[in-house]
């Protein structure tokens, strides 16, 4: 076998795989053994026509398609080894048989994206907008809110008509130009006035009403509605309140606070509530200037990238995407099916993402080599302990899957991690 290398625009290479015909021989013979039994020749039981009368009676061709396929995987990965010193192969390759002939070489090119030719701009004092990090009283408020909200108990209401914020208890039945229609009726069903989960002024118009009380409500459905005979179209609904609850929030004293945390107090409590939102919104703001900081780099810098790179990266994240659904119990096509989209759909949705990442990363190794940022091996060590915590395993099984080049790829994202903070560190927050 032979391979010649021709080096493209885009950060692109060719590659010219020779095989030789004795090894396409050996791929038309893996062909005919796979597919005999498919061949029905007059004078033989199906399956034992010898090869030659196979080739007479359908052609050699007939043999090719699955002698390729044969052949062009171990060919790449012998080829592969021996370029892969000389070019940093970034994607999968695209396949192009050129020339396909029993009794000649078998010869394919491979086309490659390799690692994007990377021009850094000013990826120091970038500037950035500070981002606030001080907590307010109404956030504390809020936050107590929301434990109040999930110790809150339900209480019927019977002395007064529905206001909002109540779950009111309806029965409902809906007509448009007086007939009835789908979906449009209801028993005992409770309605939380505000949360807008019916359409228009629904809600609105239950404000005010007593249990017991029957009455319309007028409505509109929207032009965009999901049933077209439904869309933009005006509905009545007789409505009947059977009855009225609402939510009784803890009251706030010292009591709430012992039962709801460590402290005795309103004022500890509330003193803890601000610590830990102090933390929270540092780490947040940690996060979005190191966000916004690589972002401006990126936008300084030049990245050399073909379609290629980009197809090759949405085919790993429609991978990712596949395995994340997978772990729900949803396959590809049930995702389709929900969404009402295609493959083709999602590729492209994926496309600027995808240009994204890849600009990310290669932005980020170059500053990397440009600083000479380092990844000591305490560092790998503290990465495996974290990695092993979070899989319930040993290190040492950890290093042991990972392999020499499952660390060479944890070295990099490492630098790749540093070279982030590195850019964050050095912005100018405005």
């Amino acid at each position: 076998m032979s391979v010649q290398v021709e080096k493209l625009e885009k950060s692109t290479a060719k590659l010219t795989i020779e095989v030789t015909a004795e090894k396409f021989e050996e791929g038309l013979e893996k062909a005919y053994q796979k597919n005999k039994n498919r061949f029905n020749i007059q004078g033989f039981r199906r399956g034992k026509a010898p090869r030659k009368f196979v080739e007479k009676m359908y052609g050699a061709e007939i043999l090719y398609e699955d002698a390729a396929n044969a052949i062009i995987p171990e060919a790449y990965e012998e080829a592969y080894k021996e370029v892969k010193d000389q070019l940093d192969i970034f994607s999968r390759p695209e396949i192009d048989v050129t020339q396909i002939e029993k009794g000649k070489p078998f010869i394919f090119t491979a086309k490659v994206a390799l690692n994007p030719a990377v021009t850094l701009g000013a990826y120091k004092g970038v500037e950035i907008d500070k981002v606030e990090t001080e907590v307010t009283e109404a956030e504390i408020d809020d936050a107590i809110k929301k434990v109040q909200e999930s110790n809150s108990r339900t209480v019927e209401v019977t002395d007064r008509a529905v206001e909002d914020g109540d779950t009111a208890i309806i029965d409902f039945e809906g007509s448009v130009d007086g007939e009835a229609f789908e979906g449009g009726k209801g028993n005992d069903y409770s309605l939380v006035i505000g949360s807008h989960s019916f359409i228009d002024t629904f809600e609105d118009q239950i404000i005010g009403h007593s249990i017991g009380d029957e009455f319309d409500v007028n409505v509109t459905f929207p032009a965009e509605y999901g049933v077209s005979d439904l869309a933009g179209k005006p509905a009545v609904f007789k409505v009947a309140v059977k009855a009225i609850k609402r939510k009784e929030l803890p009251e706030v004293d010292d009591d709430f606070a012992s039962e709801v945390s460590d402290f005795e107090t309103v004022a500890e409590y509330r003193a803890s509530l601000k610590k830990d939102l102090s933390e929270k919104k540092e780490k947040e703001a940690a996060n979005a200037k190191e966000d916004a900081a690589v972002r401006k780099a990126i936008e300084a810098c030049e990245v050399e990238l073909d379609e290629l790179h980009i197809k090759d990266m949405v085919r790993t994240m429609m991978d990712e995407t596949a395995a994340n659904f997978r772990q729900q119990g949803i396959s590809m096509d049930m995702y389709y099916q929900y969404t009402g989209t295609t493959e083709e759909d999602l590729k492209k949705q994926l496309e600027p993402r995808a240009e994204e990442r890849i600009k990310s990363r290669e932005v980020l190794k170059a500053v990397a080599e440009a600083e000479k940022i380092e990844v000591s091996d305490a560092d790998i060590e503290a990465e495996i302990t974290e990695m092993a915590g979070k899989f319930n395993m040993e290190p040492d099984k950890v290093k042991s899957m990972l392999g020499e080049e499952g660390k060479k790829n944890l070295t990099e994202d490492l630098k790749v991690r540093k070279a982030a903070k590195f850019i964050a560190a050095n912005a100018v927050e405005k």
